[in-house]
């Protein structure tokens, strides 16, 4: 017979408040990396974004750089909103937004989702701590 876990309510809301917020960064860059290979959204830079910033996103968009950042968003995002695989969904997520939280520091002069996006993935990172605290190891041997 296997033991009895005990939750305290703080334990319990706080597991709903991961799953929740997992879910929907999850489902919210899951719609997002789609758009990257669909173009269903439509998204438009707005009217005041500075020029710097316009030419270089449409570097990004015209190279073909942005279907692997879609990608690692659409895989990400699938990884965070299924709940099967979050650690490495966070793994392909949070370069992704780091990028766009610089984005908008650098050429937008004006925070926008970035830097949510950045917050809630650091949520996320401290409430699944125990599977990055390895990587941190000091002089890791290789095959260990």
């Amino acid at each position: 017979m296997s033991p009895t876990i005990v939750h305290t309510p703080g334990e319990l809301a706080m597991k709903w408040v991961v799953i929740v917020v997992r879910t929907l960064v999850g489902v919210g860059l899951t719609i997002t990396g789609l758009d990257g290979f669909l173009h269903f959204l439509g998204m438009k830079p707005p009217p005041e974004t500075p020029e710097a910033a316009v030419a270089f996103g449409t570097i990004l968009a015209t190279s073909g750089y942005m279907y692997g950042v879609k990608a690692c968003e659409l895989l990400g995002g699938i990884l965070l909103a299924s709940g099967r695989m979050a650690p490495l969904g966070i793994t392909f997520l949070m370069p992704v937004a780091v990028n766009i939280l610089l984005f908008e520091v650098c050429l937008s002069k004006q925070l926008g989702p970035g830097v949510i996006l950045v917050v809630l993935l650091l949520f996320l990172i401290v409430a699944y701590r125990g599977y990055f605290a390895r990587v941190f190891t000091m002089n890791a041997k290789i095959g260990g």
